[in-house]
């Protein structure tokens, strides 16, 4: 049963379009304004929002906003709900991002097929490009949508040996990788040497189109935390799937967002978290990369002290001695050079 955020400030609106969904077979949450339909959104992640535009505390143009800069909520689809008709104020919200507009009244029948018609396709987004599925079957299935030919004859396959450079910050982008196997890292380096890793890449993950998309230098290196397959599409066939393929464009300008907000998360975290706090986000983000979809045991980290530092922007050092902290709190354990991740929740709370 698909999950429908419904954000109305008009009680007797809210109440019957609610009832109309619930009798659609929807499971229904609602909220009377702006800021609590946003806090609502990111706490259990509907399928669909459907948002009156004016509203008290927070109007659908800052609630649309918010949510997309939010990893979390920033795909789901947006449908505008308001009295107003003017084209100014529907292409204000087509431009924001959102998905479809419904001017009040409204027919049933109007609401319930833009609904089905966005949860569609919002369904043959994640079925095509899902980040768990093979690329292979992605591209196949771009080429039957979008009349691509030939693009899996061109696939490039390549396996990086641990520490092998995939691309060396101030490159010229030329393709679009995508991995098959195995975790990358991707890191800045300071005048005086230091790393500053930005993202860590694992199975699924494409990564390089930020900067095919803008056409400019690879802003960062790539380097294979341990032996991985990667596949690469070539500039030319990533553009050609571009333009052919308006629901790639759109996961990827999505991606781009989600990368976005996570970079502004981590500038904020290295500027007022504690350096615990910075240890135990960077503990996070490499057990949601070296998690095991196949069983519950605790997550191993392989990954140097001097790589989890470098996430954490902090000395190694001063990294160590955060694990050894968190050691005799229970909340990891170490095995030679890996630690296991043993309280998820414990280290989420950490906040000084």
């Amino acid at each position: 049963m698909s999950k429908i955020l419904l954000i109305e400030d008009d009680q007797v609106m809210r109440e019957n379009t609610a009832e109309i969904l619930e009798l659609a077979n929807y499971e229904v949450h609602t909220a009377e304004n702006g800021k609590l339909g946003s806090f609502k959104a990111i706490e259990f992640c509907p399928d669909l929002i459907i948002c009156d535009i004016m509203m008290p505390e927070l109007d659908g143009y800052g609630v649309l906003h918010v949510l997309s800069k939010n990893p979390k909520t920033s795909s789901i689809p947006f449908i505008f709900l308001t009295a107003k008709a003017e084209k100014s104020e529907v292409r204000k919200g087509m431009n924001l991002g959102a998905d479809d507009y419904l001017t009040k009244p409204f027919e049933e029948t109007e609401l319930l097929n833009s609904i089905e018609m966005r949860l569609k396709k919002c369904n043959s987004i994640k079925k095509n490009i899902d980040s768990e599925q093979d690329l292979i079957s992605f591209l196949e299935n771009a080429e039957s949508n979008g009349g691509l030919e030939d693009i899996t004859r061109n696939q490039k396959t390549s396996k990086y040996k641990k520490k092998e450079n995939l691309f060396r910050e101030g490159d010229i982008p030329q393709q679009l990788f995508f991995i098959d196997s195995g975790k990358v890292k991707a890191f800045k380096t300071s005048d005086d040497g230091k790393e500053l890793i930005t993202h860590v890449y694992g199975k699924g993950d494409f990564f390089g189109y930020s900067s095919l998309l803008q056409g400019r230098e690879y802003p960062v290196t790539a380097v294979a935390l341990e032996e991985s397959q990667i596949c690469k599409i070539s500039k030319k066939d990533f553009f050609q799937l571009m333009h052919k393929n308006k629901d790639v464009s759109s996961h990827l300008i999505k991606l781009m967002a989600k990368n976005v907000a996570e970079a502004e998360e981590q500038l904020l975290s290295l500027a007022y978290d504690t350096v615990r706090k910075r240890a135990a986000n960077a503990l996070l983000t490499l057990e949601s990369k070296f998690k095991s979809t196949e069983n519950s045991d605790p997550t191993k980290i392989k990954a140097t002290r001097d790589d989890i530092a470098a996430i954490a922007g902090t000395a190694t050092e001063t990294l160590i001695r955060c694990l050894g902290e968190f050691k005799e709190d229970g909340l990891i354990d170490v095995e030679g050079r890996s630690i296991l991740i043993l309280d998820v929740d414990g280290l989420s709370d950490i906040q000084y």
